[in-house]
């Protein structure tokens, strides 16, 4: 075998074996990937009931309703369309009606989304860009944070 050849099947081993590698990596990710839906995105069928998404909008105003044993139900609006959320356990402090929230779950048949996580946004600052862009599309996005002021050193 010359110089030349046993070089050839090293590069082509190497990249047999970063091919496998990367083809690994992305099937794991496929499984973890969760995908971000407005409550329109949601009404429309646009996520298949059972499948892990993200729903993210404003939680509507009246809608909250907390019951027993941490069992809480709301609505998250866009605007445009209400989806019904059920979630059972502590939600973050700034969780409130009127307040951008993002919840992790499924869609059940019945339309309900159940939450097995909820997020809420943490100043009026941040929003996730998804959102933002849904709520400004609807003409409900307002402009209410200042900007920044860099002080001089």
């Amino acid at each position: 075998m010359t110089r030349k050849q046993r070089r050839l099947i090293l590069i082509g081993s190497s990249l047999g074996v970063l091919a496998i590698a990367v083809g690994l990596v992305l099937s794991s990710l496929r499984d973890s990937i969760v995908f971000f839906n407005s409550p329109t995105d949601i009404a429309d069928n646009k996520a298949a009931p059972g499948k892990r998404v993200r729903l993210g909008g404003m939680v509507k105003m009246g809608s909250l309703e907390r019951g027993d044993n941490l069992q809480i139900r709301f609505e998250v609006t866009d605007g445009n369309k209400d989806i019904p959320v059920s979630y059972r356990g502590i939600v973050p402090d700034l969780f409130r009606e009127g307040q951008g929230v993002v919840a992790e779950g499924h869609v059940e048949p019945g339309g309900t989304f159940a939450a097995d996580t909820v997020l809420a946004k943490h100043d009026e600052n941040y929003m996730p860009r998804e959102i933002v862009d849904t709520l400004k599309k609807q003409g409900h996005w307002q402009e209410t944070a200042a900007p920044v002021k860099q002080s001089a050193r």
